[in-house]
C-alpha cells in the first residue's frame, strides 16, 4: 500500500511540475507580443487627461467610424494565423484594413500603415506532450 501511495505522489509531482513548466513557457510566449518603447519616446508620448493641446492645423483624426460614440474601441480575438488592423481610419472595413492608407500616403506624404497581429503555429507534438 505504500508502494502504491508513494508511485501516486510521484506522478501528482510530476504532473503539477509539468503544469509549471508549460505556464512558465507561455508566459515566456506572451513576451513576443510586448512593444518596446525606449524611455525617451515614452516620454514624449505619455499624456495626463487634460493635457492635450492640439498642433497648429489639427483637427480630428476619424472623419467616419462610429461618429456618435465618445470613444471607439474595439476588441478581437485571434486563435490562429493573422489579422491586419486599420491605424488610418479611412479603412471601408474598419477595423480591419483594405489597404486606404496607400491612398492616403501618397496624396498627404503621410506614412502610416497597418498594424498586423499574429499567432505563432505551436507544433502538436509538443502541446501532446503537455496533456496528461
Amino acid at each position: 500500500i505504500n508502494r502504491i501511495n508513494h508511485n501516486s505522489s510521484i506522478r501528482y509531482l510530476s504532473s503539477t511540475i509539468m503544469k509549471y513548466i508549460a505556464g512558465a513557457l507561455l508566459i515566456a510566449q506572451a513576451g513576443a507580443f510586448t512593444v518596446y518603447c525606449p524611455p525617451v519616446a515614452r516620454a514624449n508620448t505619455q499624456l495626463a487627461a487634460g493635457d492635450y493641446e492640439p498642433l497648429e492645423g489639427e483637427s480630428k483624426i476619424n472623419l467616419k467610424i462610429d461618429l456618435e460614440s465618445e470613444k471607439v474601441a474595439t476588441m478581437d480575438a485571434i486563435e490562429k494565423g493573422k489579422k491586419v488592423y486599420c491605424r488610418c481610419w479611412l479603412s471601408g472595413t474598419f477595423p480591419l484594413c483594405d489597404g486606404t492608407h496607400v491612398k492616403h500616403n501618397a496624396a498627404t506624404g503621410d506614412n502610416v500603415g497597418p498594424l498586423i497581429v499574429s499567432v505563432k503555429k505551436v507544433e502538436q507534438r509538443f502541446i501532446s506532450q503537455l496533456i496528461f
